[in-house]
């Protein structure tokens, strides 16, 4: 039976290129927000989720972030970064000097910040659903999107060239199923994308005390056990200011003594800790 996999629609998306590839043999099914697709894999109307969770221009996508922590039974177990290549794409016949408005998801206006300031200071930047949800908005010669390569349509135009300020810009995206993490990790032979086989980087979140070294503690634990720390991110605690809960992705394969030892210690130190994938 088909696995059936969620992903930020519609067609024409990164994240259904993303879902191509980390899952190309299950049955995609596209969703208006990132909510309804942690939604539906909580739900168990899919059986994983493809998210984007870091753009080297912008960073962390805190959206995501916050929902793979709250939905409980969500785990990563692949990753695929994904080159952007964003084009601008007006009706043809358009006279770029005439664009008003121009729409794309809040991701892509950040990563062309440099372009439309400096070619279109006129025009008025409205944020969508997604990339690909932004050619609906064009509705005269006087509207643009911004949308990927892939988002050819007939009527339409895209440019000739990336736009993106930076031309090195990918975005990772997790491919997430449902189950607890050694459950979940059963799981990789089921999809396309996912090695069969253990990887190296394993992705966790924390809560440390809120005094003098709180973070510095977690971070020695790593340093101790001689574990690389790859990624850090923090995002505010909801409900309770000056806190934050730091996420964090170091190299290294579940299972490894090394870091096995280290996830432990950090679940001693931790006020939480919370396992969120292996890739």
């Amino acid at each position: 039976m088909r696995k059936k996999v969620g992903y930020l629609g519609p067609q024409g998306t990164y994240s259904e290129l993303a879902a191509i590839k980390l899952a190309g043999d299950a049955e995609l099914f596209s969703f208006v927000s990132f909510p309804e697709v942690f939604r539906a894999l909580k739900e168990g109307r899919t059986d994983a989720a493809v998210i984007p969770i870091e753009n080297t221009v912008n960073g962390a996508v805190t959206q995501n972030l916050d929902l793979l922590q709250e939905t409980e039974g969500a785990f990563a177990i692949a990753a695929y970064d994904c080159k952007i290549d964003h084009r601008l794409i007006t009706l043809r016949g358009a006279d770029a000097g005439k664009i008003k408005r121009i729409y794309s998801h809040a991701q892509a206006l950040g990563q062309c910040a440099s372009y439309l300031a400096e070619n279109f200071p006129q025009a008025k930047l409205i944020a969508t659903s997604s990339t690909a949800d932004s050619i609906d908005k064009i509705a005269s010669q006087e509207d643009a999107g911004i949308a990927g390569v892939q988002c050819s349509r007939e009527g339409y135009v895209l440019s000739d060239f990336n736009i993106s300020d930076y031309p090195n810009n990918l975005t990772t995206f997790l491919l997430v199923v449902r189950g607890e993490p050694e459950e979940a990790l059963k799981m990789r032979g089921e999809y396309s994308g996912a090695s069969a086989t253990n990887s190296d980087r394993v992705f966790f979140s924390v809560t440390c005390r809120h005094e003098v070294g709180g973070l510095s503690d977690m971070l020695n634990v790593l340093c101790a056990h001689g574990i690389n720390m790859t990624e850090i991110e923090s995002r505010p605690i909801k409900d309770r200011q000056g806190e934050f809960r730091f996420f964090m992705e170091i190299e290294g394969k579940l299972g490894q003594k090394a870091v096995e030892d280290a996830l432990s210690d950090l679940k001693d130190k931790a006020l939480s800790f919370k396992l969120l994938g292996c890739y």
